[in-house]
């Protein structure tokens, strides 16, 4: 089998994740297990270089089929958004514009088939909303552009994988948007992802909303009844292994410990505090439901050492090799 093409969004230029790229690359182990190309503008990459000291030859191309994906080179299509004067660590609309593209010319790059997933640096919400893009994050971005009605963020670390049910909106709204119908489609995906992936017959745990998981009423207004339980066991019906509601508290331990492969987090604080506990240098977030493989960093911008070479790129590492294990497999050239 030939390795997947990985296309490597380049994020917001002003954050880490030109210099978390370059250095990424200059590791022997991706070439091992991918074929990366980076959607972004090379001159920022090239200045990510410097900053780092990487020894990368950057590789300006146009079209992915130009690419040869040689040991010492970065092969990058160019957009050429980046004016060579952007400082790093600040809020610019143009980097949020740029950022836009990036991940726009990176799907339409999968959906022709030059490559077979997509990985995104970091990017600053902040930035692409001032430049005109209302998107909460990436999940809803690649949803939006690959015409997804409903997605799901899954987060990995070591030990642990969580699944999220809400994310990006408040505590109150996300309560209010959770109901049984919503949840057990979040646990069929989980379901699904696992199984696809060799996991056979998936253990899950459902996170319920409230301490406790409730206690059978005494805590909240009974929205594990009306909004959990019902899901938990429409899944159990078609065959799924999954128990809850559960208690946050003690769940997240005894997946960690390993009596569950992934957990169901109702929402965004309540599935990202534990990852991030137990490996934020190493967490990868990954899309589930769109018609692509996507898999991203699980940390920010990081524009307070922006530009500055310290980066840790083992997140952007994580990430690669989740995409390339993830991607449709393709057969070895013959000659």
């Amino acid at each position: 089998m030939s390795l997947p093409t990985i296309a490597i969004t380049m994020g917001d230029a002003a954050g880490i994740g030109p210099e978390i790229i370059m250095k990424a690359l200059a590791s022997p182990l991706v070439r091992n297990f991918c074929q990366p190309l980076v959607i972004g503008d090379a001159e920022r990459l090239r200045l990510a270089g410097e900053r780092v000291a990487s020894r990368l030859h950057v590789e300006s191309l146009d079209d992915a089929r130009e690419a040869s994906y040689g040991h010492g080179d970065v092969e990058c299509i160019d957009l050429n958004l980046i004016p060579a004067d952007l400082p790093f660590g600040k809020v610019s609309a143009v980097a949020g514009e740029a950022a836009f593209r990036y991940i726009e010319r990176a799907v339409r790059i999968v959906e022709s088939g030059a490559a077979q997933a997509i990985c995104t640096a970091p990017l600053s919400k902040e930035a692409l909303h001032a430049a005109g893009h209302k998107y909460p994050g990436h999940t809803e971005l690649l949803a939006a552009l690959t015409g997804t009605p409903e997605v799901s963020m899954m987060l990995v670390a070591p030990k642990l994988r969580v699944i999220h049910v809400t994310t990006h909106i408040g505590l109150l709204d996300a309560i209010e948007r959770i109901d049984a119908p919503l949840v057990e489609r979040v646990i069929m995906r989980a379901h699904d992802t696992l199984s696809r992936a060799g996991v056979l017959q998936p253990r899950i745990g459902v996170c319920g909303i409230n301490p406790h998981a409730g206690e059978n009423g005494l805590f909240g207004r009974g929205e594990e009844a009306a909004k959990i339980e019902p899901a938990v066991r429409a899944a159990q019906s078609r065959g799924v292994n999954v128990k809850g509601p559960l208690p946050a508290d003690t769940l997240f331990f005894l997946a960690a410990r390993g009596d569950y492969d992934i957990v169901v987090a109702m929402y965004h604080d309540q599935g990202h505090g534990p990852i991030k506990v137990m490996g934020l240098e190493s967490g990868v977030n990954i899309t589930v439901g769109l018609p692509m493989v996507r898999t991203s960093v699980d940390h920010g911008t990081a524009f307070d050492i922006a530009g500055s070479g310290v980066a840790d790129e083992r997140s952007l590492i994580e990430a690669l090799r989740q995409a390339a294990d993830l991607a449709p497999k393709r057969a070895s050239a013959t000659t």
